[in-house]
């Protein structure tokens, strides 16, 4: 049970009635057991007797044991929590429950009383390490924004869990992607190979997307995140380290309305490029794209930001090796710069579970892939590898061949994938509208 020493001569928030209805209801009638299982988790009882009941149903639930007021009881004795008075307590809950019909009403009770303590309960520990000294004034700040972000998103500092209640979430998983029809598990990116091989982009990954510089990564990575904005109703979070925020939009505007890049720079368009620019602006405007462009953000800046985004559903960020430590400084030598990429890359993956949202960082390959005779990128070219090829869920290198080699094919390499194969994805580059696009391999053929 949580301290509430701050609350002394308050009363704590709970209603030992709503617990006692939830349990009644699921004695009463097992057919709502499984809404119950989903919507509430015995850490939000605050009753020590009610929260036992609650573990002993629950576990009789992942076992598809048959609920019902002498099972319960039988199994409290296997579980070592039957007591003298568990008999007549099981006879009261069945007693002042009137109806098993409303428990999700009394469920709502219950939880809103568990996330009144939960908020009392981050308010004591913020406030004795801000009078203690614990750290400071950035690093109590930081752990607030987690503490509440976390209770925002139903979520408390999670600690060990049953096998059986994570398998129920994982069947919810695999019937949700059922239903849905689609053959991917994540976000699109727009390009259907890529998708694919990688089963598009999934909460909680770190994807990384690494090449040389002049390659075309951030016109890519706006690619997928205007892609994205407009084919959901979620946000997308773009910081940009290198480029300002008109850049980007430059760059959208352009790939969206298929008007040279250049021509855009000078103004000099004609009455239809004027059109189709016009609805371009129209359609990007609509999506729910926000950009950052400040220069010298940390992760943990990003990782607050994002938790203000209201249904955030992805996080891109241009590119690591700008990015400072949270100790405000992008310049290290050897093996400390090293050090430092490591850890970024390390809090990257942890922001991309925190928040469950696909964090999909660029980053730069090292000099050493231009000096061989086969130019295209390897795991080990990432600068300053370390842990960003441990960390990373997907790793993809992206590869511009010669002109005279083929003409404006780029080669988006799937080096790493937790998901499934590796292999390479054929793209069409189109520099004047600094868009990719997936090649139509029929008309290809055709054409051939």
């Amino acid at each position: 049970m949580a301290d509430y020493d701050g609350l002394i001569g308050r009363q704590i928030p709970h209603d030992s009635n709503a617990e006692q209805a939830v349990l009644g209801s699921m004695l009463i009638d097992h057919r709502c057991v499984p809404d119950v299982m989903g919507a509430i988790r015995a850490v939000e009882f605050y009753s020590d007797t009610n929260r036992e009941i609650f573990e002993t149903i629950e576990s009789m639930f992942n076992f598809s044991l048959v609920i019902d007021p002498l099972t319960v009881l039988d199994r409290m004795k296997t579980n070592g929590v039957h007591n003298d008075n568990s008999n007549g307590y099981i006879k009261e809950l069945l007693a002042i429950t009137p109806t098993a019909a409303n428990v999700m009403e009394y469920v709502k009770i219950v939880r809103e009383k568990a996330m009144l303590r939960a908020l009392a309960d981050a308010g004591n520990d913020i406030a004795s390490m801000a009078v203690d000294g614990t750290g400071g004034a950035p690093e109590i700040l930081e752990t607030a924004e987690k503490r509440i972000y976390a209770l925002r998103q139903g979520r408390n500092s999670t600690g060990l869990e049953e096998l059986g209640t994570i398998l129920r979430g994982v069947f919810e998983q695999i019937a949700e992607a059922g239903q849905s029809g689609k053959s991917i598990t994540g976000l699109s990116t727009g390009l259907g190979d890529l998708d694919r091989m990688i089963m598009g982009l999934n909460r909680s990954d770190l994807v990384i997307l690494a090449a040389r510089p002049g390659v075309g990564k951030t016109s890519l990575a706006l690619n997928v995140a205007l892609h994205v904005a407009k084919t959901t109703e979620l946000s997308v979070a773009v910081f940009s380290l290198e480029m300002s925020r008109e850049q980007l939009a430059m760059r959208l505007i352009s790939s969206e309305s298929f008007v040279n890049s250049r021509k855009l720079q000078t103004g000099q368009l004609s009455a239809q490029e004027w059109k189709r620019l016009s609805s371009a602006a129209e359609a990007i405007g609509a999506a729910k794209l926000l950009i950052n462009d400040n220069p010298s953000l940390s992760v943990a800046d990003m990782n607050a930001q994002c938790r203000r985004v209201s249904n955030l559903g992805l996080v891109v960020i241009d590119y690591l090796q700008l990015m400072q430590s949270a100790g405000g400084t992008t310049r290290y030598s050897g093996e400390n710069r090293t050090q430092v990429v490591s850890d970024m890359s390390r809090m990257m993956k942890i922001m991309a579970k925190e928040l469950n949202v696909p964090v999909l960082c660029l980053s730069q390959l090292s000099r050493e892939s231009v000096k061989r005779e086969d130019k295209k990128p390897r795991l080990a070219d990432l600068r300053e590898s370390g842990a960003i090829e441990q960390d990373a869920d997907v790793v993809l290198g992206l590869y511009l061949g010669d002109e005279a080699e083929r003409h404006n094919v780029a080669e988006c390499i799937v080096l790493k994938n937790r998901r499934g194969e590796t292999g390479v994805i054929e793209l069409q580059w189109l520099p004047e509208f600094t868009t990719f696009s997936t090649i139509d391999k029929q008309h290809s053929e055709e054409d051939g």
